[in-house]
């Protein structure tokens, strides 16, 4: 079988960890084997329960420097930051870590980008907006300077420390319409975690149509402890505002709105859309059938708070046991 370079990497999340501890915990997660880190770019958290929310941009260059991981972010250009800004930040963090850094691009949620006053659109118009954003971060990678009218406004921008090669724009898709579209012009894909059969669906409509040699990404949810009762307690704490598709909940503004849409959800519901178990031999069988869907590289996110007995456990079980089984099919 062709070898594949395929990496399982560590989710970092700001909603709910302070940023120095989070820190350190990619610090740890390196040590213990994990190959890469990930985080998403919020204003808000999902819960006042969750109760954090950490600037990505500043701890991603702290992350970085600290650790020989590779890095990337989730982001929404064109409300809270115009594109030029997250174009100089982009180019500079792959400046001074090339090849290290990528960011994944998509149509936002309005808890986070409300903030500035503008009008939320709807998903299509969102969707435009998004792509002129990368069309003008491209352009300002490629060492242009860029005036844009449309959906967005730029003036005589231009970014001057520039990579000597551009981050990769990962495309951020849940619907398989959405994946279908970004295999047109993104770099790459990345998922959430779903069932398998809407994965696949995901998955072919992105190589469908311009995706077919572009790895493709999974954040996958999970609840990881050594005893199941507080795995499952711990995931419908912090995690049960967070199961409902993502039409809703992209327009919902604030953290109490997803607190209440959430108040109903039971430990049974969330057992069905998060991974749920103290059996690490069950976890490791997970993420070798996310492997066998085609996923080029998976990062966990253990989304109760035993992150050390996580990274550590995992490590020690889960990390090792993957590989072994990734290298014996390239054999």
């Amino acid at each position: 079988m062709k070898k594949t370079h395929r990496r399982i990497g560590y989710h970092a999340s700001h909603e709910q960890i302070p940023p120095g501890q989070l820190l350190e915990y990619v610090i740890a997660a390196e040590s213990a084997g994990f190959q890469a880190a990930m985080c998403s770019d919020h204003l808000f958290p999902w819960s006042q329960t969750q109760g954090h929310s950490g600037f990505a941009w500043s701890w991603l260059g702290a992350a970085l420097q600290a650790t020989s991981l590779s890095f990337g972010v989730v982001n929404a250009p064109g409300y809270r930051y115009n594109p030029v800004i997250i174009a100089q930040a982009a180019a500079t963090l792959s400046e001074m870590f090339p090849e290290r850094f990528w960011i994944a691009v998509g149509s936002g949620e309005a808890m986070n980008e409300h903030i500035t006053g503008e009008a939320w659109p709807t998903k299509d118009l969102r969707n435009a907006r998004l792509r002129e954003c990368v069309d003008v971060m491209r352009a300002l990678w490629a060492g242009e300077r860029v005036t844009h009218r449309g959906l967005i406004t730029v003036l005589e921008a231009q970014v001057y420390s520039l990579p000597q090669q551009p981050p990769l724009v990962v495309g951020a898709a849940i619907t398989e319409k959405t994946a279908r579209w970004m295999g047109e012009w993104a770099d790459a894909l990345i998922t959430a975690g779903q069932p398998r059969e809407t994965l696949k669906r995901v998955i072919g409509a992105f190589r469908e149509n311009g995706g077919e040699s572009k790895p493709i990404i999974l954040q996958q949810k999970i609840s990881y402890a050594a005893d199941e009762a507080l795995a499952l307690r711990e995931a419908h704490e912090q995690w049960r505002t967070n199961i409902f598709s993502s039409g809703p909940l992209s327009d919902m503004r604030l953290p109490e709105q997803f607190e209440a849409v959430g108040e109903f959800v039971t430990p049974d519901q969330i057992a069905e859309k998060v991974r749920i178990s103290s059996n690490l031999e069950q976890h490791a069988d997970w993420i070798m059938q996310d492997f066998e869907l085609g996923f080029t590289d998976i990062y966990l996110h253990n989304v109760n708070l035993q992150q050390t007995a996580f990274i550590e456990a995992f490590g020690e079980h889960v990390l090792p046991k993957v590989k072994r089984e990734l290298e014996s099919q390239e054999q």
